[in-house]
């Protein structure tokens, strides 16, 4: 079976996240418009897709596409991996978090830091959008209980969840934001939870 290339790779990649997050697959149209490229030239894509046994393609009916197998199914490098979905995490004020099982999300292994355990949080708030992390976004979180200056990480501050980046100072953690109309958070005690490892963001 002959390889993918690297367009169809991302456009199978793609079609996956869309089917995880919606329950069902996009249209040959929203192909199209996430890649900025012609209808035609993404039914060429999924056309070989399909004889390439990696997708299957129902009748002319919308949404009938359905995902066969992962591109790098069966290797190590990029499989798609179940990771829990925990709660949300505040980008903003910290904000109280229950750590309910939301059920599992589907990642990419280009994702997934190490082989240590991973979780996934929905981002709320915007004070992390000058590093490019905005409202709604998905952080897949490495599981960690240390962190160096300059990490993004989410922390447990007094019974609350935030996503900030770390910084130890002499006698207390900063908390940074990355946004100016946000202030620093000043704490002598954090509990590190995590560690921002990849981030997942649908469009509309």
């Amino acid at each position: 079976m002959k390889e993918l290339t690297e367009r169809q790779r991302e456009v199978l990649s793609f079609i996956s996240h869309y089917i995880n997050t919606h329950s069902y697959p996009p249209t040959i149209r929203e192909v199209a418009g996430h890649f900025s490229i012609s209808v035609k030239g993404a039914y060429d894509h999924l056309s070989a897709l399909k004889r390439k046994e990696y997708l299957r393609l129902g009748d002319k009916r919308s949404r009938t596409m359905e995902v066969v197998k992962n591109s790098t199914e069966g290797t190590e490098e990029g499989v798609t991996l179940d990771v829990p979905l925990l709660g949300t995490v505040a980008a903003g004020k910290p904000i109280l978090a229950e750590e309910n099982w939301d059920g599992t999300i589907k990642i990419p292994q280009t994702l997934i830091r190490g082989k240590g355990p991973h979780f996934a949080l929905r981002i709320r708030g915007d004070s992390m959008e000058k590093a490019g992390i905005m409202d709604g976004d998905l952080a897949v979180i490495e599981k960690k209980e240390t962190a160096r200056d300059g990490d993004i990480i989410v922390a447990l501050v007094e019974e609350a969840v935030t996503l900030k980046r770390f910084f130890k100072e002499s006698n207390r953690i900063r908390l940074q934001p990355e946004n100016p109309a946000y202030s620093p958070i000043y704490c002598q005690d954090v509990r590190i939870l995590g560690r921002l490892s990849g981030l997942i963001r649908t469009y509309a």
